[in-house]
């Protein structure tokens, strides 16, 4: 079925997407919508949820109801519909007696699509009422995770959604979320009573996200390397606690970086102001708590960046997923260091005391085991893709070319490694420890101090702190003078999480012998300590942003970026609505300069291409002249004539140079060096390649292709069945060049009886 969708409907992704195809999950989710069938679908932030319920309502011209937890999420959703020329709308407490008059007589006459509404919203009894009226075909619930009280973000207002089965029985109910483990599944499909739903799970694995948990030193310094190695591109800092984002905000900005701090106390203004500068590149560094994100739709964040470890994987998975939401490049660093865990579980167990009704200790507990399977992720020593995939009930497994397995984490680039002198620094740190408790004046009831405290004494500090309690007289102060503090405090808490050391409990945990103190000190246990390698902190995340973009194409793309900021401040609109990330960076490899050729650009619909083509085909052009380059159209049009003129009036040259091309290839000559030595364009050496393995049929072409992209190629044209090159480009992610598409297609036709 999802093939019929794809096939009778292109028309309508290219009018108000701009795509020519779903994404094979995609197109069985839109089959659901289509033909009523209750459905669940778990996809990953930017697998392109939201189109698995933004398209079934065109299709049946019937009206699709979108349960939305949060308002501005809402909007900027609406917003970017609207500007497509798509029919929908909103309704909730911001909007006007007069809008939401003309939102009801819209869905009354049939001509709106799609209506967002708040849980709050769609259970006032006189909603329901009118709603029960208009009869709506489907009802598709966002963040359906917060129906399960097993999830990470429970919200009890989601557990009346159970009461849509039975007040329309009628209506097909479609389940979406990025964050769910199979517990969790489960519990959507009870709670929202789901009539043998058709399931359908995403990988949860993010391939363009480089994922990177470091020992957390200095969090300032370690914050502004992360920024630089972004500079100009968007980045969200999260922080536990509201004066965490304030006082990081303000010290970014007094580093002469321009940040802005964004929590739940500042008032609806200044939020709000937050945001908007933000979506529309005014602002591209947040410092946040949680309560930033979920109502941001920008797809272009390069980095996200934690100063202390989320609360569950479930919510880390959420917040990193907001860094390259567009597929391209990214980078998710997370400043890790025991003390984390215990803040987390003092806030659940003081949120669950001061709760006004009894909290069940079983709700506690389970919110604990969340804290703890996060600082498992942390400390784990594997690939940080594998151990997220399996959080979530899906094997890992690497990319067919890596050579370093996933080649996107940490662990797998070889960024930590461990310290060659841990056992002897351990045992230094946890003699440390056992004399600052043996010092106590009352032996009975020993005195144990936080760790900045140790890491002090360790580092011979002369303060009065020290010197009241005679902790310089001991004979381990000083023993790691010359080591930073923040390094450390770091293996403090690497020894605390190893067990040799442990942490109290409270607000202000001081730290104790753990059960593996005594084999440490024995020399019987190394507890590995680990430090990030010093070149790590400059290390970009995996093909980040462009750099595997030539000098050309970089240019036009900031160029472009300038464009759509522009545009975005004129209208007071996100700079995401206009074109992401991903669309302008086609624009910049191809260089449409005429409206007809952006129409060919993927991301670019019909109603985007009447109200901006114009402004981007002109900065194309501009720049294009400037430079002295061709345009892409431009371009094939020379190329054509040039070959044309090659072929009519010099076949004698052509001949040769065809010859020394052929004794090139026999030697496996690379295109690049085929091009310096005969002063071709790549386009035309690329084709004489091309002709050259269709007349000899040679065994092999990995000097060309290499033989996992030759596999992909071939894999992608028969899952997709297609006789053009564009369709495997795209489901190749668009990382294998036109040409070598083209080689791999013809080698297997000649040789092995291929379908092209």
């Amino acid at each position: 079925m999802s093939d019929v969708c794809i096939q009778q409907y292109p028309d309508l992704l290219r009018e108000y997407w701009g795509f020519d195809t779903l994404r094979p999950l995609q197109a069985q989710a839109v089959a659901c919508g289509v033909n009523a069938r209750d459905s669940l679908v778990v996809m990953p932030t930017g697998g392109g949820k939201s189109l698995c319920f933004q398209v079934p309502p065109l299709v049946t011209g019937r009206l699709g109801i979108v349960i939305s937890p949060l308002i501005a999420l809402m909007k900027d959703q609406v917003d970017g519909l609207v500007m497509s020329g798509y029919p929908a709308a909103s309704l909730n407490s911001h909007t006007r007696a007069d809008e939401a008059r003309d939102v009801a007589h819209r869905a009354e006459d049939g001509s709106l699509r799609l209506l967002y509404v708040a849980p709050e919203r769609l259970f006032n009894d006189r909603f329901l009422s009118w709603l029960s009226k208009v009869g709506p075909a489907s009802f598709a619930i966002d963040e359906a995770h917060c129906i399960s009280a097993w999830g990470h973000d429970f919200r009890p207002e989601y557990r009346r959604l159970s009461e849509l089965r039975a007040r329309f029985p009628g209506a097909s109910l479609h389940a979406f979320t990025a964050t769910a483990t199979p517990r969790v599944q489960e519990d959507i499909v009870e709670q929202l009573q789901l009539r043998e739903p058709e399931i359908m799970i995403g990988r949860f694995d993010r391939p363009n996200l480089t994922y990177r948990v470091v020992p957390r030193t200095d969090v300032l310094t370690q914050v502004m390397e992360a920024v630089k190695r972004h500079e100009t591109q968007a980045t969200i800092v999260y922080c536990i606690s509201r004066k965490e984002t304030e006082n990081l905000a303000s010290s970014l900005r007094a580093n002469k970086i321009y940040a802005r701090a964004y929590h739940a106390g500042l008032d609806h203004a200044e939020r709000r102001k937050v945001q908007d500068e933000f979506a529309q590149e005014k602002l591209n560094v947040v410092v946040a708590t949680v309560a930033f994100g979920m109502g941001i739709d920008r797809s272009d964040v390069r980095c996200v960046l934690h100063s202390s470890h989320p609360k569950s994987v479930e919510a880390y998975q959420q917040e990193t997923g907001r860094a390259g939401r567009d597929g391209l490049p990214a980078e998710c660093l997370l400043l890790y260091s025991g003390v984390d865990t215990n803040k987390w579980i003092n806030l659940i167990q003081r949120s669950a005391e001061e709760s006004e009704v009894e909290v069940p200790a079983a709700w506690i507990n389970h919110q604990i085991e969340h804290v703890r399977a996060m600082q498992s992720f942390c400390q784990s020593s594997r690939c940080r893709h594998a151990v997220l995939s399996e959080y979530f009930g899906q094997t890992y497994e690497p990319p067919p070319d890596s050579v370093h397995g996933c080649g996107g984490c940490d662990l797998c680039l070889g960024e930590l490694e461990p310290d060659p002198e841990s056992l002897d620094i351990s045992r230094k740190i946890v003699s440390c420890v056992a004399r600052i408790i043996a010092a106590s004046p009352n032996p009975t009831r020993p005195i144990e101090f936080g760790a900045t405290h140790i890491a002090n004494v360790l580092r011979g500090r002369n303060l009065e702190a020290i010197r009241e309690r005679g902790h310089d007289r001991l004979t381990t102060f000083g023993l790691l003078r010359e080591m930073s503090q923040g390094r450390v405090t770091s293996y403090i808490n690497q020894l605390v999480d190893r067990g040799a050391l442990r942490r109290a409990p409270g607000s202000m945990p001081t730290i104790g012998m753990g059960e593996h103190a005594r084999a440490v000190l024995k020399g019987e246990l190394d507890p590995r300590l680990v430090r990030a390698i010093d070149s790590a902190a400059s290390r970009k995340s995996k093909g980040a942003d462009l750099e595997s973009a030539d000098p050309i194409t970089s240019e036009l793309f900031e160029a472009l970026r300038v464009i759509r900021r522009s545009i975005a401040q004129e209208k007071n609109i996100p700079a995401y609505m206009i074109f992401g990330d991903r669309t302008l960076l086609v624009m910049a490899k191809r260089r449409p300069v005429t409206p007809a050729a952006m129409r060919g650009v993927p991301g670019v619909g019909d109603q985007k291409a009447r109200e901006f083509a114009d402004r981007f085909v002109a900065e194309i052009q501009d720049f294009c002249r400037a430079r002295g380059i061709e345009g892409a159209d431009q371009a094939d049009e020379t190329l054509a004539r040039n070959a044309a003129t090659e072929a009519d009036s010099e076949p004698v040259r052509r001949n040769a140079t065809r010859e020394q091309l052929d004794q090139m290839w026999e030697r496996g000559a690379t295109p690049q060096e085929a091009c310096e030595y005969t002063k071709l364009k790549i386009s035309t050496v690329a084709k004489y390649l091309e002709e050259y393995i269709e007349e000899t049929k040679p065994a092999d072409i990995s000097a060309w292709v290499d033989p996992k992209t030759y596999a992909a190629i071939i894999d992608a044209a028969a899952k997709t069945g297609a006789d053009r090159l564009k369709p495997i480009f795209e489901f190749l992610g668009e990382t294998v060049p036109y040409e070598q598409i083209r080689w791999a297609l013809t080698h297997d036709r000649v040789t092995r009886g291929g379908a092209r």
